[in-house]
């Protein structure tokens, strides 16, 4: 073998860095991996996800994903934005307890599994008692109480705290150490008393007596409950807990519509349940002047098959401000807001349709203005992660019938501006259900 002397290997990357140099070739290193560089899937979306995002808008968002209910589409985009590997905002990477938050947002909608595949790639949990914490409560929602319990012994700050304090109560009872585990219940009772972990564990701890009703606040009550052979059923759970018990996995966005009488109707109902071609199929047959068939129906049903698609055109979105112009107040209110959303989805519109649509009268928005102007500012510089967060936080404020129309067409135009289209797409079909 030619062994080559070191002095050439320098020469050699001197000169490749020359060369790079006079070609105007900028080398710059790789961001390290941060707290938010894990993903959960292939979400699509790109790693500069969370470029330019403000720290401030993500920290007011998460907590909000995990407490309100979100529509279909609102959940379905913070599912693939908060489940993407992506650098997280500037200043904010390295920030454990945005990222714990992270996790309890994809747990509360629920991904479960998804955050348990984070934290499975996430380096030192065991140092962040955000993060720790997070990862207990996804493992005890998994029915995985021995791994909560080694999280809960790994930890190695802020282990006086009243969480743990009731985890090692849980766990040493269950390895069968009761001095130390009536010990651990008694210090975390004089830090904070708790009527319901309480009776449970105080249940536990006797090993007889009335537990009383099950409880479902949080996993270490799910785990405390389960335990005890208690009636789960007959418990109200907290979004997270109910996420993690109906074992659904994360989709995209559909709608349930009761499919009616006619045959527009039952097309309606196939598209909401994403049967695109289904609903072409029978839209292939429809006749303007079939009997049951109104002309709002027909229009309704093709801007459904546009947003659905992704093919708004300029002939469906005249006829929706044409019917946006005749019959009763509600019917052309119905018409004006369809129209609004295949206007922010693209759709082309004339002189003459810039102007009807100027006059149509679908209802105030409910956002504060401030914050959709954010958006709009966010969507101009293409910041997805940041424009997807100011439209979940909208959402989330408007709950799971999803924001008003006004609002919504916003939230349409700004996602399809920052790159979203899919998204955009799925909040535009939404708002179409909801007016059949």
């Amino acid at each position: 073998m030619i062994r080559r002397p070191p002095w050439l290997a320098a020469l050699a990357a001197a000169c490749l860095a020359a060369t790079a140099h006079a070609q105007g070739v900028q080398v710059a290193p790789l961001a390290a991996p941060d707290l938010f560089s894990p993903g959960a899937r292939d979400t699509g979306l790109p790693g500069d996800l969370w470029r330019g995002t403000s720290p401030r808008t993500m920290a007011a968002v998460l907590p909000l994903v995990s407490a309100k209910p979100l529509s279909p589409a609102a959940r379905a985009l913070a599912l693939r934005v908060l489940a993407t590997g992506a650098a997280g905002p500037q200043g904010a990477g390295e920030d454990p307890a945005l990222a714990g938050a992270r996790i309890e947002a994809l747990i509360a909608l629920g991904d479960a599994p998804g955050a348990a595949a984070i934290l499975s790639r996430t380096a030192n949990v065991e140092r962040s008692p955000a993060l720790a914490q997070a990862a207990a409560e996804a493992a005890l929602l998994a029915g995985d109480d021995a791994r909560a319990c080694q999280i809960g012994e790994s930890l190695a700050a802020d282990r006086d705290a009243v969480y743990w304090l009731r985890l090692r109560a849980f766990c040493r009872q269950r390895a069968g150490d009761a001095g130390a585990a009536r010990l651990t219940f008694d210090l975390a009772q004089g830090q904070a008393r708790d009527a319901v972990f309480g009776r449970l564990m105080g249940a536990k701890l006797a090993g007889a007596g009335d537990p009383g009703a099950a409880s479902l606040r949080n996993g270490l009550d799910y785990a405390l409950s389960r335990s005890l052979g208690l009636d789960l059923s007959q418990a109200k759970p907290a979004p997270a807990v109910a996420a993690a018990l109906s074992g659904e996995a994360p989709v995209s966005a559909t709608w349930t519509l009761p499919s009616g009488p006619g045959l527009a109707d039952a097309a309606m109902a196939m598209l909401a349940g994403g049967d695109v071609a289904g609903a072409r199929l029978i839209r292939a047959g429809l006749m303007r002047d079939e009997p049951g068939v109104s002309a709002q129906d027909l229009a309704l049903l093709d801007a459904m098959l546009a947003a659905a698609t992704g093919t708004p055109d300029g002939p469906t979105l005249d006829r929706l401000l044409e019917r946006g112009g005749v019959g009763d107040a509600a019917g052309r209110a119905r018409m004006q807001a369809a129209a609004l959303y295949l206007a922010a989805l693209g759709a082309p519109l004339s002189p003459e349709g810039r102007g009807e649509l100027a006059a149509a009268a679908a209802g105030e928005a409910k956002a504060p203005p401030a914050r959709t102007l954010a958006m709009d500012l966010a969507a101009e510089q293409k910041l997805m992660g940041e424009t997807a967060l100011l439209a979940i936080w909208t959402s989330a404020d408007a709950g799971a019938s999803g924001p008003a129309p006004a609002d919504r067409a916003r939230i349409v135009r700004a996602l399809r501006q920052a790159g979203l289209e899919a998204d955009a797409r799925a909040f535009a079909l939404e708002g179409l259900i909801a007016l059949k």
